[in-house]
């Protein structure tokens, strides 16, 4: 059985800065404590011997090498911009007031 209680749910509600309702209080308590119950069941079978995975099926990565290639001067990059300041695109602020 869980350790997880009515007070132990209110004190983490508390933590989090979220307010509940007795009734929420209720439900979570039993939610929470299914979740607890569940990992315990969990965690007795998870021996050192058993293999943990994070899929069932073995996969890789399908990325390509890292290999620098040929890449725009400055001047070229810029050559189609709207606006700059010689060595960087300006563009307008999105976050907060005009600058």
């Amino acid at each position: 059985m869980s350790e997880i209680t009515p007070d132990v749910v209110r004190h983490l509600a508390g933590l989090a800065r979220i307010a509940l309702t007795e009734s929420e209080v209720a439900s979570l308590t039993g939610e929470l404590g299914s979740i607890v119950d569940n990992i315990a069941k969990v965690s007795e079978v998870a021996t050192p011997d058993v293999e943990g995975t994070s899929h069932p099926i073995p996969l890789q990565n399908v990325f390509r090498a890292d290999i620098p290639g040929v890449t725009l001067t400055t001047e070229q990059a810029l050559a189609g911009a709207p606006d700059h300041d010689g060595s960087r695109f300006r563009v307008t602020a999105i976050l907060g007031e005009e600058q």
